[in-house]
This record gives structure tokens, C-alpha cells and sequence, in this order.
């Protein structure tokens, strides 16, 4: 099984998956493809039909797209417990997941992370955000909040044990520190900053975050 990932600095989809696998206890391969280079799209499309990474290979098989990874995931491994046990915590893990999968385009494209801006190491210069990055944010906030407050008692992650909402939110909490974003003039009572610190010093990610500045080193 081989997984196929961009820069670990600043392949924010690429952490998705890397952090489902190693909660799986799964074993694979890393095949590490530098992004922003003039081969980079001739390297991924020897592996990944979209011309994007991530991509898993398993049993001749390429699975492209974090979001298809993880349901991949779920399927083959099921006593890792991606998702929250409670039926209405699931719903709303699931809910969470695909929001942040489609939506939250300016949050994206003005927070980007990139050799400039990588996802790990110290933060960056404080960012204003703008009236359209504002409502990301705020949203961003609200829905972890919500889910926080309704689902998370039973630990520091978003529906109280990690699942793969958390991966999928842990780019987003990079994103956070690096920008420096105020969360507090978001709507946040100190839950989403709390929720932050705890994506930031998972131990899974701790050892992506090694490994990425050790590429930028």
C-alpha cells in the first residue's frame, strides 16, 4: 500500500488521509511528491488520475481524494473507530466533514499554506481578513462550537474522541496558528482555540510536523 502525498511543510489534503492511516494502525508506503516543481504534475499523474494528491494505491487499486481515503478507511479498518459511535455525533461528524471538504473557499485561497507559508513552525505576521474571510472563519467557529458543546465531552477532540473530523480540521487549526488569526473576534469563547491547541499537539501530527521542517530546515 502506498500513499501518495505532496510536501509535508504545506500539503495540507495530504495530512487528511496520512493522519486517518496512522490512526488505523495501517502500514504503507510514503511516496513524496515535491509540489511546485516544473515535473510536479508529471509526477502525480503517474499515480493519481486527478492530477491532485493525495492518492492511495492498495491492491492495484488508486484511490484518489481524501474524503474517498477515509470512507476507504472506515470500510477496512472498523475497529479503528473513525467516526463517533453515537448515531446523531456520526450524523454530525459526517455533516462537518463534508462542509469542510466544499465549502470554505476564501478560507482556502487567502490562508493558503505554500512554501511561503508552511503549515508548520513558528507562526507567521498576524493576518487581517477580510469581510469574505471573516464569514469563513466565523462559520468555522460556530460549527465547531456547536458540535464541541453538543458531542465533545468525553475528550479534547470535536466529538470527544478523535475521528476523522479531526483530521480534517487539523490543517485548518495550521492554518489558525501560522496566520494568527483571532479567533476571539470571531465569535469564540475560547472553545475553538482550546480545540487548536489540541489538533496542533496530537502526536500523529506532531510527527508530520517533525518531518515537514525537516524539509524546510
Amino acid at each position: 500500500m502506498k500513499l501518495i502525498l505532496g510536501n509535508k511543510a504545506y500539503s495540507t489534503w495530504s495530512l487528511r488521509p496520512w493522519l486517518i492511516l496512522k490512526r488505523c494502525g495501517a502500514t504503507f508506503d510514503e511516496v513524496m511528491i515535491g509540489l511546485n516543481e516544473a515535473d510536479t504534475a508529471e509526477q502525480i499523474a503517474r499515480h493519481a488520475p486527478a492530477g491532485k494528491v493525495p492518492a492511495l494505491e492498495v491492491e492495484g487499486v488508486t484511490i484518489w481524494d481524501s474524503l474517498a481515503i477515509a470512507l476507504w478507511a472506515e470500510e477496512c479498518y472498523p475497529d479503528a473507530a473513525l467516526w463517533p459511535a453515537d448515531d446523531h455525533a456520526r450524523w454530525v461528524a459526517r455533516s462537518v466533514v463534508c462542509e469542510m471538504h466544499s465549502a470554505f473557499g476564501t478560507l482556502r485561497n487567502d490562508l493558503g499554506m505554500g512554501p511561503d507559508h508552511p503549515m508548520v513552525g513558528e507562526p507567521g505576521e498576524a493576518h487581517a481578513p477580510s469581510d469574505a474571510l471573516s464569514a469563513d472563519i466565523r462559520r468555522m467557529v460556530a460549527m465547531w462550537k456547536d458540535a464541541k458543546g453538543r458531542f465533545g465531552e468525553g475528550g479534547p477532540y470535536l466529538f470527544g474522541e478523535w475521528s476523522v473530523a479531526d483530521a480534517f480540521f487539523t490543517p485548518v487549526a495550521a492554518r489558525f496558528r501560522h496566520f494568527r488569526i483571532d479567533l476571539t473576534a470571531h465569535g469564540d469563547d475560547g472553545t475553538a482555540a482550546d480545540y487548536c491547541r489540541a489538533l496542533l499537539a496530537q502526536p500523529d501530527f506532531l510527527e508530520w510536523s517533525a518531518a515537514g521542517l525537516a524539509e524546510i530546515g
